[in-house]
């Protein structure tokens, strides 16, 4: 057996890169795409909680991206409390594969991949989903994943109105101070959720409760407007279903595993079933279904988070990186 190494990036490489909104948003379309003509592998993610005291769990996310060569196994810690430490409340590491030996090919810091690539896919689902000229954003969340989910919604819409609230005033300013920093725009930090959401053309809700707690008002939502829940516990009454006019999913095999996520209660009352879903984004993002189709639909996407976006994000971290020559080199065998 000959020398093998492995390509290390740590969050200081990926700093370096300095990855562009449009870099970050091809490489999740490029994932979504083969998903779409069925060319990955999406796994439903994994749950493991070594013990409910340490307020919690980790996530094991895997997939396989045929286009671009790799299988990819991410696991992320999810620990809502970490801010009293001064950590992120999810920390990662993505591991690829060569698909076809086995033999492990990178291992990069995904903390940042998770935050780029969920921001991603929830703007590139309001490209193809969400009405058009949308003016108003509403956002619920400030940590983690919240900070790409705006930078990235308004680099494709540019709104007139921002909206912002987390349950921790501290929080929340620093939010708001941050996006209308980097946005060069004002940014309206709200004290409480309907304020925030009332009215928005599009609805992120991306919180972290401790538990499932029906908070977000079906009567907030205007007609044609789309809405975007994922946070790990159910916000949503078991109302909020009524009057929908089209379920996306990110992908079904989600919808199957897990007893967390947005839309759970709703499946496990029998509110809606895989045959309520109009389609995955998948299929939207490969042509092989429409997304919005007038202007009154009001649409519902869920995403619980695809390993094929990590891989396709984390390939393509890794091609800048070695054009750019910042890549460490592990070995791994040397026999």
């Amino acid at each position: 057996m000959s020398r093998m190494e492995i390509e290390y990036l740590g969050k200081p490489e990926i700093d370096q890169l300095n990855l562009t909104n449009d870099e970050i948003l091809n490489a999740i379309e490029t994932g979504l795409v083969a998903a779409g003509q069925g060319k990955t592998v999406i796994e439903p993610r994994m749950h493991l909680t070594p013990d409910p005291s340490f307020n919690g769990h980790f996530n094991v996310l895997r997939g396989y991206v045929e286009p671009l060569g790799y299988a990819g196994v991410k696991i992320v810690g999810d620990y809502f409390e970490n801010y009293k430490q001064g950590l992120p409340s999810e920390l990662a590491l993505l591991n690829l594969f060569c698909p076809r030996t086995g033999a492990p090919k990178a291992v990069i810091d995904a903390a940042g991949i998770t935050d780029m690539r969920t921001g991603a896919l929830t703007a590139l689902g309001a490209k193809w989903l969400g009405p058009k000229n949308p003016k108003i954003l509403g956002h619920l969340g400030a940590r983690g994943t919240s900070y790409w989910n705006v930078r990235l919604l308004d680099h494709l819409f540019d709104f007139e109105e921002i909206r912002v609230h987390s349950r921790r005033p501290e929080s929340r300013d620093a939010f708001g101070e941050k996006l209308s920093q980097d946005l060069g725009k004002p940014v309206i930090v709200t004290e409480d959720w309907e304020s925030c959401l009332s009215g928005a053309d599009i609805m992120i809700e991306a919180t972290r409760l401790t538990e499932p707690t029906p908070m977000f008002e079906r009567s907030w939502v205007k007609k044609g407007a789309l809405v975007i829940p994922y946070g790990t516990m159910s916000t949503l009454p078991l109302n909020f279903v009524e009057g929908i006019d089209k379920f996306v999913m990110d992908d079904l095999g989600q919808m199957r595993a897990g007893h967390l996520g947005a839309l759970r209660p709703h499946i496990d009352a029998g509110l809606i079933s895989e045959d309520s879903f109009y389609a995955e984004i998948g299929e939207i993002a490969a042509g092989l279904k429409p997304g919005r189709e007038s202007d009154d639909e009001t649409i519902l996407f869920w995403h619980r988070g695809m390993s094929t976006g990590d891989i396709a994000l984390g390939a393509a971290i890794l091609e800048k990186a070695r054009d750019m020559k910042i890549i460490q080199s592990l070995v791994y065998r040397d026999e």
